[in-house]
């Protein structure tokens, strides 16, 4: 059994028990249920195509900073120019938590991105009550059918949705109306990381479909090769959040770009 295997087979109990503790209705009673959406597709093409992630550790690299709080490393990626905010909610695997987006959606004024393994139709009620713009896909583990109900969900909850490939496998999962496409840079399961494979997965999407590189940027000539590349967005987090100072690590990049 692979990482993913084993984060998905733990996402089903987990799914499993907030089922039982709060239900759908109760979660379109909650603060931020009918609030509208902040365009991640908009705010992409106006600012730096940067989503900058907050997130503590990985499966591939362990604790990566869990001295820091969401609110001061968001509110400075927001103040020096990023384009959206990822934020982890994974607790098992990733150190996570609902709480770290609920604690600065008040505070700040571009797109989050729940990211977390969608697989449940609970899941994304759960991302628009609490206040998540947009949802992740990974196509890794869904189906083509899957990805299509969970989009259309999705957009019924006016929330835009950012599918996940690795393979041309995955192109397949892809359909029109997705708003975003991220190309991982890192295999999900061995975690080699490639740019020029996700370079010519890209080139398979149709033109007019916003794309976004995901993972392994490491520095600013990668982060310009995949500029120059025609990457739309640029999905970061291990670069800033290594950092002891995260927030004066991306004024720092934002800079030098």
């Amino acid at each position: 059994m692979n990482i993913l295997d084993k984060i998905i087979q733990r996402k089903k109990e987990e799914i499993s028990h907030s089922k039982s503790k709060i239900s759908v209705n109760q979660l379109k009673d909650s603060e931020f249920f009918k609030r509208r959406k902040i365009s991640l597709k908009q705010s992409i093409q106006e600012k730096s195509g940067i989503i900058a992630e907050f997130k503590r550790q990985s499966p591939s690299k362990g604790i990566i900073n869990d001295k820091v709080y969401p609110l001061e490393v968001v509110s400075a990626y927001e103040k020096f120019g990023a384009s959206g905010i990822s934020i982890l909610t994974d607790k098992d695997f990733f150190g996570g938590s609902f709480e770290d987006i609920l604690s600065v959606r008040n505070h700040i004024n571009i797109p989050l991105l729940r990211k977390d393994f969608m697989i449940d139709e609970y899941q994304f009620y759960e991302a628009k009550s609490m206040g998540a713009d947009v949802v992740l896909l990974i196509a890794a583990c869904l189906s083509t059918d899957q990805v299509k109900e969970f989009t259309e969900l999705s957009h019924e909850l006016e929330l835009e949705v950012l599918l996940e490939i690795h393979t041309e496998e995955e192109l397949k999962r892809f359909n029109p109306e997705i708003d975003l496409v991220g190309i991982n840079n890192r295999n999900l399961k061995d975690f080699k990381v490639d740019l020029q494979h996700s370079v010519n997965l890209k080139n398979q999407l149709p033109k007019d479909v916003l794309s976004v590189a995901e993972s392994g940027i490491y520095n600013i000539k990668d982060f310009n090769y995949l500029k120059e590349k025609r990457f739309n967005g640029f999905l970061m987090g291990e670069y800033f959040m290594k950092n002891n100072n995260p927030s004066k690590a991306f004024q720092e990049f934002i800079l030098n770009i």
